[in-house]
């Protein structure tokens, strides 16, 4: 693929890699775009649920047949004039969605929803695009759960909260006051819901992709199984009271957190990220290797993604996140831009070692050095010589 001259070649590459899927795009300067998801996939012999364990002795569960490439899911030089993959569910081929481990479809509807409506992309839009925190479930969740609370009942301080919920867009910006709510009601929520029946098997279930794609469905349930509390003896809980009490218990956590005034509530305040290196475990030596800890912006499964933990801290640091960004005009390829998290350099005495650091958080880029001429005139030059 790396020498490929054409789509056909590219794509005659993309077949011969079986393991593991890869969403792999294609742009180039004819304006050929393309999408392939890579990997062998293959059908079993009956309908399976292959995320548990399989009876490998009984010659039930073997693979039926292994498909053609053609049939993996793709996008060639689709109508609508542009590609994207956010390791969402793709669109049905053959009649059938494949299984596998992918994630809900905040990401994917944010990007549908903002390349949709226009065709005249310039570098600097799609740049400042990378940088976009909305998650278009999050207002649609807040609104089931909002119909279960009695708000009238409610203290003056908590109808501040719900107000900021009411009002939120879904955006996970520095100065928000909504997703500390948020996040704090839906683990309350989940906790509530699920862990009673589910016991130590709840902390395997919570912040996987699974729970994220169960909860916009579960808050619309009126009636559900799950809903009971089975550690309360004869009672039967309904959703009303399971929502109303993980409100309660949130609101609770945050005043003793953040404090009595709702408005300093502030996202900042939670969320953090700090670039760690093994040698940065160590106290002494943390401020030498690790890059950070800095407030960010962003959240779970926004374009701008951060990755961390729903749980019982109210703190939420970034465990993964985008290790690059990257914009290409193909019609302008010397003046593509990029960026990264931390530095070129991994000599952590180097002056490159962290120094993009402050510029990625803040949404900047750097050029990217791909003309000959301009690489040749560079100040800094690395010559690798041979020991002879």
């Amino acid at each position: 693929m790396s020498h490929a001259k054409s789509l056909t070649a590219f794509k005659e590459g993309a077949s011969r890699l079986h393991a593991p899927g890869l969403n792999m795009m294609y742009g180039d300067a004819k304006n050929n775009i393309a999408w392939f998801a890579s990997g062998k996939l293959y059908t079993h012999e009956r309908p399976l649920y292959t995320k548990t364990f399989l009876e490998g002795a009984s010659g039930k569960d073997e693979i039926a047949e292994y498909l053609d490439f053609e049939e993996n899911p793709q996008a060639i030089n689709p109508k609508r004039n542009y590609v994207y993959s956010a390791n969402n569910q793709p669109d049905s081929v053959r009649n059938m969605l494949y299984p596998g481990y992918y994630l809900s479809e905040d990401r994917a509807r944010r990007i549908v929803d903002l390349v949709a409506p226009k065709n005249d992309w310039t570098s600097s839009e799609v740049a400042k695009m990378m940088l976009d925190v909305t998650a278009p479930s999050a207002p649609e969740v807040i609104q089931e759960l909002l119909k279960m609370l009695e708000v009238a009942a409610l203290s003056p301080s908590e109808k501040i909260a719900v107000h900021y919920l009411e009002n939120w867009k879904g955006n996970f910006d520095k100065n928000e006051v909504a997703p500390v709510v948020y996040n704090r009601w839906i683990y309350e929520f989940q906790k509530n819901t699920f862990a009673d029946e589910m016991g130590e098997g709840f902390h395997q279930f919570a912040n996987t992709p699974l729970i994220e794609k169960v909860l916009p469905v579960q808050v619309k349930r009126d009636e559900s199984v799950w809903w009971d509390d089975i550690s309360t003896k004869d009672k039967v809980e309904t959703k009303q009271e399971i929502v109303s009490k993980s409100f309660k218990k949130a609101y609770s956590f945050l005043e003793n957190q953040l404090g009595a005034n709702v408005e300093d509530w502030r996202w900042e305040r939670v969320i953090s990220v700090e670039y760690k290196h093994p040698l940065g475990e160590s106290a002494l030596l943390r401020k030498y290797f690790n890059v950070g800890p800095f407030v960010t912006s962003g959240g779970d499964q926004v374009i701008n993604n951060q990755i961390y933990n729903i749980d019982a801290t109210g703190y939420y640091k970034v465990l993964a996140g985008p290790s690059t960004r990257r914009v290409v005009d193909f019609s302008d390829v010397d003046n593509s831009l990029a960026i990264i998290p931390t530095g070129q350099s991994g000599r952590v005495f180097s002056p490159h070692y962290k120094d993009q650091a402050q510029k990625y958080l803040n949404g900047e880029f750097v050029p990217m050095k791909l003309n000959q001429a301009a690489i040749l005139k560079s100040k800094n030059i690395l010559v690798l010589k041979s020991k002879k």
